[in-house]
């Protein structure tokens, strides 16, 4: 818990920075990519949270692996190895992305498909969702071939179920209830 604070007040001071020098787009993209990166690699995220590799190695190994970071990306690495918080790096670069998407009105609406979006729906999807909630939307989509076709769009807190099981399900409850 404390480690999650911690990264939204780094992440905080990092925008508040990013915003004061107009870079905070490019900040964004270093740190999706960082947030990523380690997210996708179990080796680059244990060596983060190890306590036997020291500090030195760890700034050096990371430094290297996002050498193309702009300069406030980089002082924050810094920062986070002078006050013994690299470990944090990858939670500070979510943080950063929500507050960033928080800043610019942009939402994340998470689609859940039976099979690949295909382009055509993900523009009808936007479209939809910029409709409902008047905002720009990002989507992120997965697939969960056990909604059957259909699909499930969260955005927020708001949620529009649209499956082939939701719909059988309810089928099946209507006909035990008779």
């Amino acid at each position: 818990m404390a480690g999650a604070r911690a990264a939204i007040r780094y992440a905080k001071a990092v925008l508040s920075l990013a915003s004061d020098k107009n870079t905070t787009d490019v900040v964004n993209n270093d740190m999706k990519l960082i947030a990523n990166t380690i997210a996708e690699s179990k080796d680059l995220s244990d060596m983060l949270q190890s306590p036997v590799v020291s500090s030195s190695i760890k700034k050096t190994v990371i430094l290297d692996v996002f050498k193309d970071s702009n300069e406030i990306t980089r002082n924050l690495i810094d920062t986070l190895i002078t006050n013994k918080r690299l470990p944090l790096l990858g939670e500070v670069a979510l943080k950063y992305n929500i507050l960033f998407d928080e800043l610019t009105g942009t939402q994340i609406a998470q689609v859940t498909t039976a099979v690949p979006l295909t382009d055509d729906l993900k523009v009808k999807v936007l479209a939809k969702v910029k409709e409902l909630t008047g905002k720009d939307v990002e989507v992120k989509s997965t697939i969960d071939e056990s909604i059957l076709g259909g699909f499930i769009l969260r955005v927020g807190d708001i949620q529009y179920n649209a499956s082939i099981a939701n719909k059988l399900n309810k089928l099946k409850r209507e006909f035990t209830l008779n």
